[in-house]
């Protein structure tokens, strides 16, 4: 385990998250849905600090159930990081696929919707150095658990909401790098 990883109390993996999403998330306007869940504060932040892939997923099911019971008024959508486990990207992808295996079997499918980040975050048959893979970087391998009726009511206000992948990556491939050191800090 890393020295990141054995010093990270919830409050910082939290802390650096919500830094990553007001300035990289919105601040660059990577997702259209997040600067009002993050103006109105209805954005949720959530720590895993289990290792055991069982813990994981109990903590996982305990926030879907906690965004499927809430208003969301209350509580929009929620960033869960895992600040102890999963810092192996093919590990994470293996826990993300079961994971969207449970929404689906809860009948929750077209209900919610999962969003991946992680700090080494890599799509496949994309040339590791391609800036593209900074879309989905975050301080700390996430699942961002997302209302889809929420979100498709924001895109039906916004234009073109099928470029946004393009756009994202086109505009981190434009910013010099040590603008993304600004942008990435725990990443560097």
């Amino acid at each position: 385990m890393n020295k990141k990883v054995q010093q990270a109390t919830p409050e910082t993996v939290i802390k650096q998250t919500r830094e990553w999403v007001e300035a990289v998330v919105v601040g660059l306007n990577l997702c259209p849905f997040a600067a009002p869940v993050v103006r109105q504060q209805t954005i949720r932040y959530a720590v895993s600090e289990a290792v055991d892939e069982e813990v994981l997923l109990q903590d996982f099911l305990r926030e879907l159930h906690l965004l499927q019971q809430s208003d969301e008024e209350q509580i929009a959508t929620t960033v869960l990081s895992f600040s102890r486990a999963l810092q192996c990207f093919d590990d994470y992808l293996d826990l993300l696929a079961v994971m969207e295996g449970l929404v689906e079997q809860a009948g929750l499918d077209g209900v919610f919707q999962l969003a991946s980040f992680h700090p080494d975050y890599l799509f496949d048959g994309v040339d590791a150095e391609d800036r593209s893979h900074w879309t989905n970087r975050s301080p700390w391998p996430a699942v961002h658990i997302i209302r889809e009726g929420q979100m498709s009511r924001v895109l039906m206000h916004y234009k073109d909401p099928e470029q946004i992948p393009e756009r994202n990556i086109e505009l981190l491939r434009s910013l010099p790098e040590e603008r993304l050191r600004e942008l990435f800090p725990h990443l560097f």
